[in-house]
């Protein structure tokens, strides 16, 4: 495979990465406050899991770039030493 097809293929699974990495949160936290309130009788308890969710989605894709941005750091010095 040409390496500028691998490279485009590779950013390609760091969006599709981050995107879950924010929706699965985002979607298991409204569904438990969705049934939390059909428990309860409150109908928008939905709103406050839905920032919760959001809140640990972006934890998530934080840290996931935190760490690609220290390997490629690591990478770099490395070569550079080279």
């Amino acid at each position: 495979m040409k390496k500028d097809n691998r490279q485009v293929i590779d950013a390609l699974i760091l969006v599709l990465q981050f995107g879950i990495n924010m929706l699965v949160p985002i979607f298991m936290c409204c569904a438990l406050g969705i049934w939390i309130g059909n428990k309860t009788g409150i109908s928008w308890m939905m709103i406050p899991f839905f920032f919760i969710g959001a809140l640990a989605g972006g934890t998530n894709v934080y840290r996931m770039a935190k760490r690609i941005y220290e390997r490629d750091n690591k990478e770099d010095k490395h070569v550079k030493k080279n």
